[in-house]
């Protein structure tokens, strides 16, 4: 399962109100990597994050975030079931609202790495159709044959 979540920072990344988030960087990602089902990240050019990668967005205050996991209960026990749901819960902290779909989930085949295009392409078809077998979310669900769950 892919995922990617993008989100618009309110202030730059070196700014005091961004402290908090830059500073858990590091320790949230290592647990990422640690955790059970867990497959792949995006990371930048030195391999801790992805937060200083060049974005294809047009926005340079949008952060990309992608990863795989081996199944959506790896991905929901991570993100909700961790010290990361602080941040899940707190983003309006350091993010600002989005008005279109941030997130979105997908299917991959097990030796496949998406690309942020990829990924992009996803989130915008989520935004045009809504939650479907090619591209999800949380809150409507499909198993990797495409069945609603």
């Amino acid at each position: 399962m892919a995922e990617i979540n993008i989100a618009k920072m309110k202030a730059p990344l070196d700014s005091p109100l961004l402290k908090e988030f830059v500073d858990f960087l590091e320790p949230i990602n290592k647990l990422a990597d640690e955790s059970p089902g867990f497959v792949w990240r995006l990371k930048d050019d030195d391999g801790s994050s992805a937060a200083n990668i060049e974005s294809p967005l047009e926005d340079d205050m949008m952060l990309i975030n992608m990863s795989v996991w081996e199944n959506l209960t790896s991905l929901k026990d991570f993100a909700y079931g961790t010290v990361h749901s602080y941040f899940v819960r707190d983003g309006r902290k350091w993010f600002e609202r989005m008005k279109s779909p941030h997130m979105v989930l997908w299917w991959v085949d097990s030796d496949h790495i998406p690309t942020i295009e990829e990924a992009l392409s996803k989130l915008r078809h989520i935004e045009e159709y809504g939650p479907t077998s090619d591209a999800f979310n949380f809150k409507k669900v499909f198993n990797s044959i495409g069945e609603e769950i």
